[in-house]
């Protein structure tokens, strides 16, 4: 056993974010993406129904859990930067604020929160359930990117700013044209991998009667008592549609570097 080798094992919340250093043609990722979508074509080519039937009824499903992502992904990146920006603040009402925001979302189960939302506005006004979920999904999400921001812009060196300053920029000018940027080289692979994250859990929405992938898969298993077959072809899908949003984080992350 040769000992000299280090390795190094990394582990994340959702799909692993394929390295871009990963050029062979064996790869885990390729691997997996090719046996899931042989499976799908074996399972759909040798029993039709009821598994083609599932592809047929959950496309409308895909497309709510695409929007449910998106919308919660982009709302949450501008309460992360936000966030972020309040826990580095000098200030230290609005640094106490933040720091709150993130201790108090972090500690309560996501499941949690998606009810707790959607009743305690519902008992002052009718929340359709797609905007609370969006809602509840942007307000956890938002706590865990703004660690994330934090933690990028505290990577810079504080030289940095201190260069910025004496050309004549102000603090703000500074933050977002000078310190952000570069942080955004750090700040990057974990928001990827929060965007995985945050599309896995979009299924919890479907308790709040959201007709996401996973909701409109309990449907069809309830109309035909087909569970295995259907729970079957959701992960699969749920794979697939991880494992290609993964490539397309590792595809960006590598674009933001093209210096190194």
């Amino acid at each position: 056993m040769n000992r000299d080798k280090e390795i190094k094992i990394d582990v994340t919340d959702g799909a692993a974010i394929p390295s871009p250093k990963d050029k062979g043609l064996v790869t885990a990722w390729r691997i997996t993406l090719i046996g899931a979508l042989l499976t799908i074509i074996l399972l759909v080519a040798f029993k039709p129904d009821p598994y083609l039937r599932i592809l047929k009824f959950v496309p409308d499903g895909i497309l709510v859990t695409f929007e449910v992502t998106f919308l919660s992904i982009a709302l949450s990146l501008i309460v992360g930067l936000l966030t972020g920006l309040g826990r580095i603040a000098r200030n230290r009402f609005v640094n106490l604020i933040a720091s709150i925001y993130v201790e108090v979302i972090r500690g309560i189960p996501l499941l949690v929160q998606l009810f707790y939302i959607y009743y305690a506005l519902g008992s002052f006004v009718q929340v359709p359930p797609f905007l609370a979920a969006v809602l509840a999904m942007t307000i956890c999400y938002g706590a865990y990117m703004g660690e994330v921001f934090r933690a990028g812009i505290e990577s810079i060196d504080h030289g940095q700013t201190e260069a910025a300053r004496s050309l004549g920029f102000n603090r703000t000018q500074t933050m977002f044209y000078v310190i952000i940027p570069q942080a955004m080289r750090t700040i990057l692979p974990p928001v990827g991998n929060e965007f995985i994250a945050l599309l896995k859990d979009t299924s919890l929405v479907s308790i709040l009667a959201v007709a996401d992938l996973l909701r409109r898969g309990r449907e069809f298993a309830t109309e035909t008592f087909a569970y295995f077959e259907t729970y079957t072809m959701i992960a699969l899908i749920y794979l697939l549609i991880t494992l290609i949003l993964s490539k397309m984080v590792s595809i960006m992350e590598e674009k933001m570097k093209p210096y190194e």
